[in-house]
């Protein structure tokens, strides 16, 4: 069993980034997801496994600050500053190993769309509400040239663009669809592509040491930046060192440090002309520090 958290969003302001369109005070929104794998594994033969789990998905999701947007959304009483809601949903997620050689293993993996929705803020995501988590998919390959290395590398790609809150533009404002409808505008975030490389380092019997670099293509385009004040997913480089160490038989400690390097998207014609035209520039960097336990029974 696996059990994985993290910040989907997590985005406040002090003082509104959208106060030129009369939206001031403390402005944000907050997304938190908390996930739980129990998967099974068999073994075909020698060289080849599959593996089957279950995705058991918690959402959190709060907005405040944004109520002045009232007027363009289907549910202005469901817009803004309606506390926590949560979603819970469910997906299965697949995958393979293939031992092609003493050195070299490839695997696939493909995680199912888990569907979400977030009631008391159905004028705020397109359908009503729905915000489901994205299905992805990949494929990797890992290479072992002596005992103490590995190197690997993974390609993935998560379908952003297939989920209406996310994926959907902003645009259908201008076409009369307002927030919150079915197929109503989102944040209009594209399929995401991205490649990882890592190594793993055994030092010690005990001590495990690991880097990795990742390049994500970018969701955000250049004219969907306005909505994006909100949610400034655009980081695309991210770096992590982390090591694993057995203290003993039974118990291991693991910890990470992740750094994602700020990136800027800068707006082109991302103003909808009811919101008066002109151009909104959201930029991001991240820190991420993690450890964990984990016992052997």
């Amino acid at each position: 069993m696996a059990v994985y958290g993290n910040g989907g969003m997590n985005t406040q302001y002090n003082h509104s980034p959208f106060e030129a369109f009369g939206v001031t005070g403390h402005t944000g929104v907050n997304l938190e997801q908390l996930f739980v794998s129990p998967s099974v594994a068999y073994r075909l033969n020698d060289s080849h496994t599959v593996s089957l789990a279950l995705n058991l998905a918690h959402q959190r999701f709060s907005a405040q600050g944004i109520g002045p947007f009232a007027a363009a959304s289907a549910a202005p009483e469901a817009l803004s500053d309606q506390g926590t809601d949560t979603s819970t949903g469910v997906g299965v997620r697949l995958g393979w190993i293939g031992q092609l050689s003493p050195q070299w293993r490839v695997g696939a993996t493909w995680s199912s769309k888990i569907s979400g929705r977030f009631d008391k803020y159905k004028g705020l995501f397109a359908d009503q509400g729905g915000f489901d988590i994205p299905a992805n998919y990949g494929v990797g390959l890992a290479y072992q040239p002596t005992e103490a290395w590995t190197l690997a590398a993974d390609y993935q790609v998560i379908q952003y663009s297939r989920v209406g809150a996310v994926g959907n533009p902003l645009s259908r404002l201008a076409a009369g669809v307002p927030l919150g409808a079915s197929d109503g505008p989102g944040f209009g975030w594209r399929d995401v592509k991205v490649i990882k490389l890592g190594a793993a380092y055994q030092w010690q019997p005990n001590l495990t040491l690991r880097a990795g670099y990742s390049h994500a293509t970018q969701p955000v385009p250049a004219s969907e930046t306005f909505f994006n004040i909100l949610a400034p997913g655009v980081v695309q480089h991210h770096v992590t060192v982390g090591f694993t160490w057995k203290a003993n038989r039974a118990d291991n400690w693991s910890a990470f440090y992740g750094h994602a390097f700020n990136r800027t998207v800068a707006g082109q014609q991302s103003l909808p002309t009811a919101f008066g035209g002109g151009e909104a520039q959201v930029h991001l960097k991240e820190n991420t520090l993690g450890v964990a336990w984990g016992r052997a029974f």
